[in-house]
């Protein structure tokens, strides 16, 4: 009896011991956010995804170095694309209800994308699409779940435009003239033909569309209409080894880089660094942000995480173009929640649903981009029920044979030309699957 009395209580006392050692686990676990992260570290865009994902990752571990949003610290895990559609729709089934709940995707491809949009809203998950996807997702009041914060492919086409108006003395000077669009034949790459046909239209520029097949490696037959063709400028829409494809190609024909502009995802390093001084003079937007080393973000990175051996890739690519890219995501991201917080509660772990509400009530100003370190990087991003983009600002860069350097001014998409076209288009999609505008109460919730 004494026995049995005994080894009750040493199991109760056990149990007791049990329970204080996993509590705490348990509460640290609880109060973990959970970010998944959609990436291609292998395949034929590797060169460009891997700086992306490495800049999405630092900054997440940035996050808990500065004691995580408001206390709660960020749980990131990735999972592989290899930027193919059904991998990335798998990798969506597979985390989403991971580790108490995706907060958001960020799918890092239009084709992605466009699978998720459908799946999103059933799962009550938002994603960001930051830069790329659905123009017409920018119309809040159709697209509740998207959000292609700071720009869309319609912004970047038409500050395209603006800028080659300037180049020629005016927008009326686009008259008469060419301009020849080099995409990648997939969803991305025809994103911004809608836009550029509708500018053609008002401004009378004659639009050559030269698709090119995935990967882009062979450009040959495409370069030979350009040479023939003589536009006055090339517009690139290319990924990864596209990109350097082209510019070599436009070395071959002798067709000068001067007069060639790509979209901010064909003005990376990866994308010129092999074609080195051939590739000088060649134009590119900057999705806001360019090459920033000397940010103060990235001074903080490399003293928080690099210099204590916990950085996710090399050192040197700290600052680069593609990871300030994946850098300023994974901060949307997680300010999008901080917005949550301030209405759900500061210090608690924000469901998919709610944070929703926090990216489409974002208000970054200056002074708070200033201080996450993100000076001089970016400008103001606001978004509402209605405008789910927030940002419609670009600048050109341009490769000087060693590096990028800002070449214009800060540019504005036309609005005039955007919201007609984003309104039209997202109609069109909520009669396509049966959807009804958000009411004013829904814009509340």
């Amino acid at each position: 009896m004494k026995l049995r009395q005994v080894l009750l209580a040493a199991s109760m006392i056990a149990a007791g011991l049990s329970g204080a050692l996993t509590s705490p686990l348990a509460f640290a676990q609880a109060k973990e956010q959970f970010f998944p992260s959609l990436v291609y570290r292998t395949g034929a865009f590797a060169p460009n995804g891997v700086p992306f994902a490495n800049g999405m990752a630092d900054y997440m571990k940035l996050v808990n170095a500065r004691g995580g949003i408001n206390g709660v610290k960020v749980l990131v895990e990735e999972c592989e694309t290899g930027y193919a559609t059904d991998r990335g729709v798998e990798c969506y089934e597979r985390l989403k209800g991971k580790h108490g709940g995706a907060t958001v995707f960020q799918p890092l491809s239009t084709g992605i994308t466009f699978a998720l949009t459908e799946k999103a809203p059933g799962d009550k998950i938002p994603l960001i699409t930051s830069g790329y996807g659905r123009s017409e997702s920018a119309d809040g009041g159709v697209f509740k779940w998207n959000f292609p914060l700071v720009g869309t492919y319609w912004v970047a086409a038409d500050v395209l435009v603006q800028q080659v108006g300037k180049k020629s003395g005016g927008l009326d000077k686009l008259k008469g003239k060419k301009i020849a669009l080099v995409y990648h034949d997939s969803p991305y790459g025809k994103e911004p033909i809608p836009l550029l046909q509708e500018r053609a239209a008002q401004l009378g520029f004659a639009l050559q569309l030269l698709p090119v097949a995935s990967p882009g490696i062979e450009q040959k037959a495409t370069w030979l209409q350009i040479r023939q063709n003589r536009p006055d400028y090339v517009f690139l829409w290319g990924w990864g080894v596209m990109n350097s494809t082209a510019l070599k190609e436009a070395v071959a024909t002798g067709y000068p880089r001067e007069s060639m502009y790509g979209v901010w995802w064909s003005g990376a390093e990866p994308d010129v660094k092999d074609v080195g001084a051939g590739a000088k003079g060649y134009n590119a937007l900057a999705l806001q942000h360019g090459a920033e080393p000397q940010s103060a973000v990235v001074k903080e990175i490399l003293e928080k995480i690099h210099a204590k051996g916990q950085g996710t890739g090399p050192k040197e690519e700290v600052g680069e173009v593609l990871y300030m890219r994946g850098l300023s995501a994974a901060m949307l991201a997680v300010e999008g929640v901080r917005a949550a917080q301030d209405r759900f509660g500061k210090g608690k772990v924000i469901s998919g649903e709610q944070a929703r509400w926090g990216y489409e009530n974002l208000n970054l100003t200056q002074p708070k981009l200033d201080a996450l370190g993100f000076k001089g990087v970016m400008r103001p991003v606001s978004t509402s029920c209605q405008d789910h983009m927030g940002a419609a600002w670009a600048r050109i860069h341009t490769w000087d044979g060693a590096k990028w350097n800002f070449t214009s001014d800060w540019l504005q998409a036309d609005e005039q030309i955007l919201k007609p076209m984003v309104k039209n288009a997202a109609d069109k999609y909520a009669a396509e699957k049966k959807l009804a505008r958000r009411t004013p109460q829904d814009c509340q919730s």
